[in-house]
């Protein structure tokens, strides 16, 4: 099903990849199986985390296996163990490694490194998991993935590389409002468009909500950018903010996401 044995970006996947996955999440969702009985997943938090943790938790816990949960300064790495020693240590002991990391280098060095599978959590640059849980909301809500039109408002940071991605391979349509200079990963731009994918980088949020079936948005300010605060504020307020008005520009039956946590009344209204 992927084409390493690990998930770091969504690049790993292909369009029935994909599929698959959703469809098994979404039996699985209504009658959770022991297809991981007996096995260890290993979770190393370098974040703080509130819904990733609790869902992979409670996940491998209805799938039968078990969690280990390792934050970063409690293990020997806030000692100066080297990643890639850990990664080996825990591959002796563990089925599963997940990392939720301030430096995306840091989950790719783990990978390198370790013998079982390693699951970006979170990283600065991806967040492949969210989006695969994004995805089937959508096809829960929606009926379907092909044809929709994804309108991102705001910071082109993880999350949005990671939907550019996973949008591609399942027919999303989507488009990009954000300021100059806070773009997404051209790789992941390139990679959509190599599958296949449409991506449109705009500037004004209108022309982006415009006749979308979604809009999403995140935080301005990401964890591990909070000395930019101020400045983040003042790009991306109040133009980028989501609130009645621009939704309306969007289709009557729109449906309005957030990865969370958010800011009330600064990112949306």
């Amino acid at each position: 099903m992927l084409k390493s044995k690990d998930l770091l970006t969504l690049m790993e996947l292909d369009s029935k990849s994909i599929a698959r996955l959703l469809k098994l999440a979404s039996t699985l969702k209504r009658r959770p199986k022991p297809l991981l009985k007996g096995k260890v997943f290993a979770m190393i938090f370098q974040k703080p985390s509130t819904r990733t943790r609790v869902s992979f938790d409670v996940a491998m816990k209805q799938l039968g296996g078990y969690t280990i949960t390792l934050n970063s300064n409690d293990i020997q790495l806030s000692r100066g163990e080297s990643i890639e020693d850990t990664a080996r240590t825990l591959s002796c002991y563990v089925d599963i490694i997940g990392a939720r990391v301030y430096a995306h280098s840091d989950v790719e060095s783990l990978a390198r490194a370790a013998s079982v599978p390693v699951i970006n959590m979170l990283s600065d640059l991806y967040h492949p998991c969210q989006v695969l849980g994004d995805l089937l909301t959508i096809k829960e809500v929606k009926g379907r993935l092909a044809g929709l039109t994804l309108a991102w408002v705001g910071d082109g940071n993880n999350v949005c590389n990671s939907l550019i991605i996973g949008c591609s391979l399942v027919g999303i349509m989507v488009k990009v409002a954000c300021p100059n200079g806070y773009e997404p990963l051209q790789d992941a731009v390139n990679f959509a468009r190599e599958h296949n994918g449409y991506v449109e980088i705009l500037e004004d949020p209108k022309d982006a909500v415009r006749n979308a079936d979604i809009v999403y948005t995140d935080s301005f300010v990401s964890m591990g950018k909070e000395s930019e605060r101020e400045e983040r504020l003042k790009v991306f307020l109040p133009r980028y903010q989501v609130n009645d008005d621009l939704l309306a520009l969007a289709k009557p039956d729109v449906i309005f996401m957030h990865c969370l946590p958010a800011k009330r009344g600064r990112g949306y209204r």
